[in-house]
């Protein structure tokens, strides 16, 4: 239910508020814009499926996970889930050629890095400090 509630508010309402899914733009643009957003849309199910299979939890802060995942897209990337977001909502924002959605995806890359300091960051040094 997360899935669908928090993304798919950041990731699609949010864009069709703006652009209301109307917008101009060429070939390329549209092209490019789809490849980010199916590539975005791939790993975001598969982080939220990991989370829950493996990590037994969620990616809400409310019910996070009892292991720590560190497979899949985790492997390689600290925040795969956010770069997913992000991917999605910049291939909406080619798509449409709204410069709009680009600074809403700004915003939104600046809300992300600031919870990972906020929070994130944070939580982790009180984890290493049980351990």
């Amino acid at each position: 239910m997360f899935l669908f509630l928090a993304p798919g508010a950041v990731d699609f309402v949010v864009p069709w508020w703006i652009t209301g899914w109307y917008g101009a733009s060429g070939v390329a643009l549209r092209i490019a814009g789809a490849l980010l957003v199916a590539a975005g849309l791939v790993v975001l199910v598969e982080s939220f499926l990991r989370f829950a299979l493996r990590g037994l939890g969620t990616p809400a802060p409310v019910f996070p996970t009892q292991h720590l995942v560190v497979s899949g897209y985790y492997r390689y990337v600290r925040n795969p889930m956010y770069l997913a977001n992000l991917a999605i909502v910049v291939g909406q924002a080619l798509w449409f050629a709204s410069v709009d959605v680009a600074i809403y995806a700004a915003a939104l890359w600046v809300a992300f890095h600031a919870f990972v300091l906020l929070y994130e960051e944070q939580a982790a040094f009180h984890l290493r400090r049980r351990v």
